[in-house]
């Protein structure tokens, strides 16, 4: 587990790694709305090419939190902490 981003809105965990690709994956977690989404598999490896294309940008943290808004209408789990 890896924090990757985090913002007043926003924050992504990225779950495994080279060692455990069938395991891969994202977590995004909208503070706000507090909602999250787990993305994996091919959903995973198109968020992972498309945060590389925009840190290719330079992005404000307006930009990124920009760019998590597309998954709100897919973020369907409520966060709760334990």
């Amino acid at each position: 587990m890896n924090m990757i981003y985090n913002s007043s809105n926003y924050c992504v965990v990225e779950f495994g790694a080279a060692s455990a690709p069938d395991t891969a994956g994202f977590e995004i977690m909208d503070k706000q709305a507090r909602r999250e989404i787990y993305l994996a598999g091919a959903l995973a490896e198109g968020f992972r090419r498309g945060v590389a294309e925009l840190i290719a940008q330079q992005p404000s943290i307006e930009e990124v939190d920009d760019f998590l808004s597309q998954f709100d209408s897919l973020m369907t789990q409520p966060m709760i902490l334990h």
